[in-house]
């Protein structure tokens, strides 16, 4: 004898596509931005070679202030990587310049007079990311190959390469002179440019949260690489128009940087001291109150810098003074850089841990 009959049966819906587990690496995005970076890497090559027969010409001519100091780079012909070098470096720091501007504009609320959107700006800051880390490799690349060219010490082949590799890419291997400092420094804003500026395409395996907390530090990159270029760049060793245009370009960055704190694009990194409900944690809202003021002396400071024209950079007939900060003190800077870095990673991770249990709860 059988039961009572069920209800009748209902035809299944369409299940929905089902979708494959979510990649651990954003290559598809990576590839696009490569490709959408053509036409913006074809322009830094057109500009960089324009820089390379200016200073190639001011050479020639004798008229470039480098030759006070290195009048043995006077043979332009013989020279030309080391000049080459310089140009890739020059075009390098005027890319870091503009993705660090669209950067910051990105990242801050959206003015009105802005014509384009957010989604637009961030594929350009992506695309001129890219184009700054390929030039700054092509600037460190070209000094290893005059390193080769020139072999002075007539090493064979193996011990010349090596020898140049330590010199140009292994940092503190460069050990004479200014370049102890000026290379050391070059070399981590290069090896720091690459997890920090590349941490968006791995953001699926980092999470959102961590990847934006550790692209935040790409400005101490950008800082690092002033300071190279102000210390060793060609056409700054004195004081004089071309130093100050550089330290005056520093100001919009000084002052977009200073607006993307007080006005973040997310309202979540709003610093809101009068509001109890809204208010951050004691120790979060000290760090944004702290990093506001500090970026607003760091602005007023180099508004003194271009005024006044001194910076502490060369003097033409003066004697040369000590270096104010040595490689010591550049390794602890990174050590310290580091620490923070590794700080943040952690209470990043821990209040993202934090955060699922809280809901479960």
């Amino acid at each position: 004898m059988t039961g009572p009959a069920g209800p009748p049966s209902r035809p299944e819906p369409p299940s929905a596509p089902r979708r494959g587990p979510t990649p651990r690496t954003d290559w598809a995005g990576l590839r696009a931005d490569l490709r959408d970076a053509v036409p913006d890497a074809t322009a830094a090559l057109v500009i960089t070679a324009v820089i390379f027969v200016v200073l190639y010409a001011r050479i020639d001519a004798g008229s470039s202030p480098t030759l006070q100091v290195m009048p043995f780079l006077a043979d332009a012909d013989r020279y030309w990587m080391y000049w080459l070098c310089q140009a890739f470096g020059w075009s390098a720091l005027l890319w870091a310049w503009v993705t660090v501007m669209l950067g910051l504009l990105r990242s801050s609320a959206r003015p009105r007079w802005m014509p384009v959107g957010h989604a637009r700006v961030e594929r350009w800051h992506r695309t001129t990311s890219l184009t700054t880390i390929a030039l700054m490799f092509a600037h460190a690349f070209m000094f290893f190959a005059e390193l080769v060219r020139e072999n002075e010490d007539g090493l064979g082949w193996g011990a010349l390469l090596l020898s140049a590799f330590v010199d140009v890419f292994v940092p503190g291997g460069y050990s004479s002179g200014t370049g102890r400092v000026a290379i050391l420094i070059g070399l981590i804003a290069l090896y720091l440019s690459i997890p920090l500026g590349l941490a968006y395409y791995f953001r699926f395996r980092s999470g959102s949260r961590l990847w934006r907390a550790l692209h935040r530090f790409i400005i101490v990159v950008y800082a690092l690489s002033v300071w190279h270029t102000l210390l060793y760049g060609t056409n700054v060793w004195f004081d004089g128009w071309f130093r100050t245009v550089v330290w005056l370009l520093q100001l919009p960055v000084a002052a977009l940087f200073l607006i993307r704190l007080l006005t973040p694009a997310r309202p979540s990194e709003r610093l809101r001291l009068r509001d109890p409900e809204a208010r951050p944690r004691p120790l979060v809202a000290a760090a944004r109150l702290g990093g506001r003021i500090a970026v607003a002396v760091c602005t007023v400071v180099l508004l003194g810098v271009v005024i006044t024209g001194h910076d502490g950079g060369r003097t033409p007939g003066a004697e040369t003074g000590e270096l104010l900060v040595g490689p010591r003190e550049v390794w602890m800077g990174l050590a310290l850089l580091l620490t923070v870095i590794a700080v943040v990673v952690g209470v990043v991770r821990r209040d993202g841990r934090a955060a699922p249990a809280a809901t479960d709860g």
